[in-house]
């Protein structure tokens, strides 16, 4: 079972997310937060495997909350939940340890799916989504020289081929196809890729991959 924790500062909205949830014969939700503090401190006792988590609370906010709960419990994974398509704070909430992202309007079968699949290790961020909020947010936080690159350290060639059709919304299986390999090659190169940028998903190396000049948003 996928023990959920429900942080979201509206109580309607968390007995909507209960219904969703209870109902998959996989999941269970263990308890409920209010706020970004009481987030934190039930997450460190009921020790869930998802906290589905608002980033617009009182107090302490859904960003600095996954930030915490991430530092004090790393196996802990954190869906990000906000009403906004592009807002800064799901960059900061992805930074921050967040492994995926949802707008609040999703379908119930979005949201039962990206439980799922942020609970399986992986990225529940739709790829041209992402790319859109990086391009958006990050290059401002980061500007540097156009034609200068700070390139990752340590990367192949491939690699860093790899990395820029990542951050370009490519999945797996397509850059299979640009590359003319076998998908389980690309699986292979990814895995090296995160460990040397030491990053846990897609979503954080497309943000590194933004932040060291190798995409620019419309390249």
């Amino acid at each position: 079972m996928i023990a959920v924790l429900l942080a979201d500062d509206h109580a309607l909205v968390r007995m909507g997310f209960r219904l969703m949830l209870d109902a998959q014969p996989d999941m269970r939700v263990v308890g409920e937060a209010g706020d970004g503090a009481e987030a934190v401190e039930r997450s460190r006792r009921l020790r869930p495997d998802v906290v589905l988590m608002d980033l617009h609370m009182p107090g302490m906010d859904g960003v600095r909350a996954t930030e915490r709960i991430i530092a004090e419990q790393p196996g802990v994974r954190v869906l990000a939940l906000s009403t906004f398509d592009l807002d800064e704070n799901v960059v900061a909430a992805l930074r921050a340890g967040a492994d995926g992202f949802l707008p609040k309007d999703v379908s119930p079968e979005e949201l039962v799916e990206g439980v799922r699949v942020v609970h399986r290790g992986e990225s529940a961020v739709a790829p041209r989504l992402l790319t859109r909020l990086i391009g958006t947010f990050v290059r401002a936080e980061r500007p540097h020289r156009p034609g200068t690159r700070l390139e990752p350290a340590g990367l192949t060639e491939r690699e860093r081929e790899i990395l820029v059709l990542i951050a370009r919304g490519r999945s797996n299986g397509e850059i299979a196809t640009d590359l003319g390999v076998s998908p389980s090659t690309v699986k292979n190169h990814v895995t090296s890729l995160f460990a040397k940028l030491a990053v846990r998903d897609r979503a954080q190396a497309v943000i590194a991959a933004y932040e060291a000049g190798l995409v620019t948003p419309g390249a």
